[in-house]
């Protein structure tokens, strides 16, 4: 039976088995994916002893995303850009791989969601605010898809300069304070931050300047609808909710433990949105 995990610290909140599991039995797959818990300083031991354990690979998330980028034995080139491993596997050599499958996740939402075309009726031009570890994934996959400028809001500026060295002729940062006189500009605007989500203040922004072929995405996904994706409805423009990153960044690991890709479907969601609700 083919073993595959979720690790972090804590883990119990997290909803890959669910995903996972979904898949396994839709392709009536005899395989696991389960939710396993270790401390940062047990980490490096939990990855030398993933095949003796009998996982095939798995899935990283907080604390230990930046711990398993030094910890394997190869990179792949998007995770060498973002500087945080996700998912892991072994490859034909025996050799522990690590991936970062964020980018390509928020990337296939966005396409499913607004249509192969967005990229066009957008400009070629994003916003994103935010400059933590999501951020950088997420610009990362949009220089990926073509964009040919992406600008980095945070509060601290110091944090988004470090993003432009990704690509500094795309990229470029953009003080808190100034996000009213970039909104005319954007195509896609990208809340990477904490705020809305359930807990934390909300985003406090005008969406009145930006234009009317704009579209709107939030990673949080507690609440499905933040207030930044309930404005951009009220102003009549497309919005992409988090939940559809977290979904389909989990197919290329599923296909490289289990041999199958699987599809993101509408059964799928309304599975998360039910757990989610508490239903």
């Amino acid at each position: 039976m083919t073993k595959a995990f979720v690790v972090g610290h804590p883990i119990a909140h997290s909803r890959s088995p669910l995903i996972h599991g979904h898949w396994l039995a839709e392709h009536g797959i005899e395989g696991s994916y389960e939710r396993v818990d270790v401390a940062p300083d047990a980490f490096p031991e939990f990855l030398r002893t993933l095949r003796a354990c009998g996982f095939t690979g798995g899935n990283v998330t907080i604390p230990h995303k930046e711990a398993a980028f030094a910890l394997v034995d190869v990179l792949t080139p998007r995770a060498k850009a973002i500087g945080a491993v996700n998912t892991v596997s072994f490859d034909a050599q025996g050799r522990l791989v690590g991936d970062n499958t964020d980018a390509p996740g928020f990337i296939a939402h966005l396409d499913g969601s607004l249509g192969a075309d967005w990229v066009e009726r957008s400009g070629g031009t994003a916003l994103v605010l935010g400059a933590g570890g999501a951020a950088r994934a997420i610009v990362v996959g949009l220089l990926e898809r073509g964009l040919t400028r992406i600008r980095v809001a945070n509060r601290t500026r110091a944090r988004a300069e470090a993003l432009v060295a990704l690509d500094p002729e795309r990229v470029a940062a953009c003080d808190w304070a100034d996000l009213p006189a970039a909104l005319p500009g954007t195509g896609l605007l990208v809340n990477t931050t904490s705020l809305g989500m359930v807990g934390h203040g909300a985003l406090d922004l005008d969406l009145t300047p930006l234009p009317a072929t704009a579209c709107v995405a939030d990673i949080v996904y507690v609440p499905l609808e933040t207030p930044l994706l309930a404005a951009a409805r009220a102003w009549g423009l497309p919005a992409v909710d988090g939940l559809g990153m977290l979904l389909h960044q989990a197919v290329p690991g599923f296909e490289r433990w289990f041999g199958v890709r699987p599809a993101v479907t509408p059964a799928l969601r309304e599975r998360l949105v039910a757990d989610l609700q508490g239903r």
